[in-house]
């Protein structure tokens, strides 16, 4: 693949309109998908250094405007006031990372806190084994190892609607399996 060059002065030029059109689909609010394209330019601006010229320009910031739009998302769907902790999730299959909000602001850990860590972390460990195997799969995939939507949906054979209801299902049960056998 020939080499990409950033030219950031460039950007609003060439890419502001299908970002924005792109944006606009996934939030229907204009502000909030004006603002989601000016993040993704000044996010595009501070990681220029770690820009490797695998993909052309364009796709270089729909990847970050799509980091953008997950994080817009999270952040509405939160629980406003409880920090991010995030846990390992490690088994014979698969290794990762699950980012949950649980507990207080995690740069104030106690001996307590990592206690609680590790048993909320064997909690859920446990919890996904109760789930059906591809309901589990489906949710390790997405959620715990943060693959693409499109991948899972082909390698699983299903459709990104089909995902995402096994998705929220699985969160169902494990929230429900977690209150029952951590809380």
């Amino acid at each position: 693949m020939p080499q990409h060059n950033l030219n950031p002065n460039n950007w609003i030029d060439l890419y502001s309109d299908y970002l924005f059109n792109y944006t606009i689909t996934r939030v229907n609010d204009r502000v909030i998908a004006q603002d989601l394209v000016s993040e993704t330019f000044l996010a595009g601006l501070n990681a220029m250094k770690n820009f490797k010229g695998q993909a052309s320009e364009r796709t270089w910031l729909i990847s970050i405007l799509k980091r953008k739009i997950i994080d817009y998302y999270r952040k509405i769907n939160s629980n406003k006031g409880k920090a991010e902790v995030r846990i390992n999730y490690n088994d014979s299959d698969l290794e990762g990372d699950w980012l949950e909000q649980q507990i207080a602001d995690p740069f104030d850990k106690t001996a307590e806190d990592t206690i609680e860590n590790e048993e909320l972390a064997k909690a859920i460990q446990n919890c996904l084994a109760k789930l059906p195997k591809k309901q589990a799969e489906v949710f390790k995939k997405k959620t715990i190892l943060n693959q693409d939507t499109d991948t899972i949906s082909k390698d699983l054979n299903i459709t990104a609607s089909n995902l995402w209801v096994i998705v929220h299902r699985a969160r169902v049960a494990l929230a429900s399996c977690l209150e029952k056998n951590w809380f």
